[in-house]
């Protein structure tokens, strides 16, 4: 009998011990993406210095997708916590702030002096405040829409309009064009227009073969041209927190805002 007890209490220690080191490795995967995240960004600024712009740009998208994942895995496994949630955001402020800014300085900016040099780092500061007032504000917002520009979207402005024009030197209008476009995206991630978060589209659930057909769609659509069709997506995008404001009007800012995976 008192074999059997001790049996029976040793495949329980080991069937414990078997559920938390599951337990760890389902916390441990959304970090891992989180990770992925962070050294894409690392790798953008490699390349940069490389002067491998195109490269640097596509290492940025591919943090996005990783960004994208985290929080969607995290949820899916119910691992959710307070240190993923700031570990995501520092990585946020190397892949969607820092890559981008020393990206388009070293693309275009460098040869404009010191207004052009201010913009970069506008970019910087104004996504690591975008970054902030996310996570301090959170839980009571409408999900379906981001208070300013995420970083991330103001990241892929930056990456489509470099891959556009295919790492080349710009032209000097084109130069003066892109710090001016770095100015207003700086300023649109720590506006108040809102922006759709794409996070409950109703339609989508209702119609899923429809949204499938869309989404296929959209796909051949940007495999036609993807260099083009990125700066416009991404672009439009952009803008599309202003020309909402121009349409519905103002709508008071909550006091606070739900903490997503897209910051």
């Amino acid at each position: 009998m008192i074999r059997r007890r001790h049996g029976r209490a040793g495949r329980r220690r080991r069937w414990e011990g078997l559920r938390e080191k599951r337990g760890r490795s389902i916390f441990l995967l959304p970090s891992l993406l989180t990770t992925g995240n962070l050294f894409c960004g690392f790798l953008a600024l490699l390349l940069t210095v490389q002067g491998r712009y195109t490269d640097a740009a596509i290492s940025i998208f591919v943090a996005m997708v990783m960004d994208l994942l985290d929080g969607r895995v995290a949820r899916l496994m119910k691992a959710t916590s307070q240190f993923g949630v700031e570990y995501d955001s520092l990585a946020d402020v190397v892949s969607f702030c820092v890559a981008p800014g020393f990206l388009v300085y070293a693309f275009a900016l460098s040869h404009l002096g010191r207004p052009a040099w201010f913009a970069a780092f506008l970019f910087v500061i104004c996504g690591a405040l975008r970054l902030a007032r996310f996570n301090v504000y959170t839980g009571v917002a409408d999900k379906r829409f981001f208070t300013g520009l995420s970083t991330p979207a103001a990241a892929a402005v930056i990456c489509s309009t470099v891959v556009l024009l295919q790492g080349a030197e710009p032209p000097r209008g084109v130069t003066v064009a892109i710090a001016a476009g770095t100015y207003l995206v700086a300023l649109l991630m720590v506006s108040t227009f809102k922006y759709w978060s794409f996070k409950e589209v109703g339609w989508a659930r209702r119609h899923p073969g429809q949204g499938l057909l869309v989404i296929v769609l959209g796909v051949m659509i940007i495999a036609t041209n993807p260099e083009l069709f990125l700066f416009i997506i991404f672009t439009g995008y952009a803008m599309s927190g202003p020309v909402r404001r121009l349409i519905v009007g103002h709508t008071p800012v909550p006091a606070s805002e739900p903490a997503k995976d897209i910051a």
